[in-house]
């Protein structure tokens, strides 16, 4: 299959979109919660989120043309992010910490950065100055 540039960076954007998401809608210092983190506490809704999210970057990871090795780690992060879900309480807090999402889609875009160099990212993913802080010129 034939994977042209534009279609890569597509799913270069999807992959990072869905690990924003999933993993790091609010950025904690180093650390992030995304959906995926909050609905680990709503048995029956994380594992919809997390295995519909899943299947799309598998899905995206596909249409790239990504390499074997590649998909089988995207499936070990996605599959222990899935199987923390079982354990309640325990299972739960391990999955609000462990960014299998965020680990999958980098793990992709590595892949597609590989073969077809960077994707640009879109403006509306860089963070907004915080009110009141001050720029240094650099």
């Amino acid at each position: 299959m034939d994977v042209t540039r534009e279609r890569a960076h597509r799913s270069w954007r999807v992959a990072g979109r869905i690990a924003r998401l999933s993993d790091n809608l609010i950025p904690i210092g180093p650390w992030g919660i995304g959906l995926d983190g909050v609905l680990a506490w709503v048995p029956g809704a994380n594992t919809v989120y997390s295995v519909g999210a899943g299947g799309l970057l598998i899905y995206e990871a596909i249409k790239a043309g990504a390499a074997t090795p590649t998909l089988l780690r995207m499936g070990l992060y996605l599959g222990a992010n899935s199987l923390m879900t079982d354990v309640p309480v325990i299972g739960w807090a391990m999955d609000t910490l462990f960014r299998g999402h965020l680990m999958a889609a980098r793990a992709l875009q590595k892949d597609i950065e590989r073969r077809f160099g960077p994707a640009e990212m879109p403006a509306s993913w860089e963070r907004p100055a915080r009110r009141g802080a001050v720029r240094l010129a650099g």
